[in-house]
């Protein structure tokens, strides 16, 4: 079974009767004023690209990853989520319930036994895994923990030859969270991408952080040439504007803010989230999911525990509209 996404705008246009263009799109949590992206030189586009280009150097500069890490750029950290499960013999592999499902879901295509972890019930679970995937800040609910707390779980995985994986695909407005700073150590694997923060899904950029040994290895599986020249040009430009990082985790913290008052007003306020997307356990959420879409906009609903994951309007008029529709 394929898991289900946000932002599948052509087929909900298809589904209501509504133009592409009309729709307002808050069904995933992608950043809405991405990173501006500049020309791209001519010979980016005519060379392959070359490993020793000096993204790893900007990305550890970026991640504050240490010299003894590995550092992979992939292809989006989905690229990371579908071969990783190849690299170990079939073992037993704790994913979060509610999570991103497409962890669970590669890990049993490769063999693995997959088991079910309830966020709040994880140091019960971890004695019985070998492998415990964890999504930081949590999607769709946003929980974050300490992170000593992560750290303490990969010490006692380690200890017997285990792997603490870490989806930070959410982490950059709160990079102080972040476990990155930690990965060289054996067990610990860190995932990174630039489609939510810096807004740019379509470009499929991301990383991974890990052992030496281990990123060498998902290196050679995933093949010469994983990232295109353009990606990895885009990457390294992007990471090393500092300025725009800090203006922007500002906006989102102000616009996030203004999301909240909004949902509140109807009823509908977040019990959690980031400041990428908020989420709001609803009894009706299938009900207002359709209602959404009926005026052209689009949220994600979640079944189990029924919730809306609402993305951030990407201005005062989309945000207007947002609160007529709920009205």
């Amino acid at each position: 079974m394929v898991p289900d996404h946000g932002g599948r705008l052509n087929r909900a246009a298809a589904d209501y009767g509504i133009p592409v263009g009309q729709w307002l799109d808050l069904s995933t949590g992608i950043n809405p004023r991405p990173w501006p992206v500049p020309a791209i030189p001519t010979t980016v586009w005519q060379r392959l690209p070359e490993a020793d280009d000096g993204l790893e150097r900007v990305a550890r500069e970026w991640a504050g990853a240490p010299a003894s890490a590995g550092c992979l750029p992939v292809a989006g950290s989905q690229a990371g989520i579908q071969a990783l499960p190849r690299l170990r013999a079939p073992c037993r592999v704790g994913v979060p319930e509610p999570g991103y499902a497409e962890h669970g879901a590669w890990w049993r295509r490769a063999g693995h036994t997959v088991v079910s972890v309830p966020l709040d019930a994880v140091e019960q679970w971890l004695p019985d895994l070998d492998v415990l995937v964890w999504v930081h800040p949590n999607n769709p609910t946003g929980l974050t923990l300490p992170r000593q707390q992560l750290l303490d779980w990969h010490r006692t995985l380690a200890r017997r030859g285990g792997w603490l994986v870490v989806d930070e695909a959410f982490i950059d407005p709160m990079p102080e969270t972040s476990v990155t700073g930690a990965t060289g150590a054996d067990g610990l694997v860190v995932m990174r991408s630039l489609g939510k923060f810096f807004g740019l899904a379509g470009v499929r950029a991301g990383l991974v952080f890990g052992p030496e040994t281990l990123c060498r290895a998902l290196d050679e599986l995933l093949g010469p040439w994983a990232v295109s020249h353009p990606a990895r040009w885009l990457t390294a430009q992007a990471l090393a504007d500092h300025d725009w990082q800090a203006a922007t985790r500002e906006w989102l913290q102000a616009s996030t803010t203004a999301l909240d008052a909004v949902l509140g007003a109807h009823d509908l306020a977040p019990a959690g989230g980031t400041t990428l997307f908020r989420y709001s356990p609803c009894a009706q959420a299938a009900a207002w999911q359709d209602r959404l879409a009926r005026s052209g906009i689009l949220v994600r609903r979640f079944r189990e525990p029924a919730a809306l994951r609402f993305g951030l309007p990407p201005d005062d008029d989309a945000r207007q509209r947002l609160d007529r529709a709920l009205a």
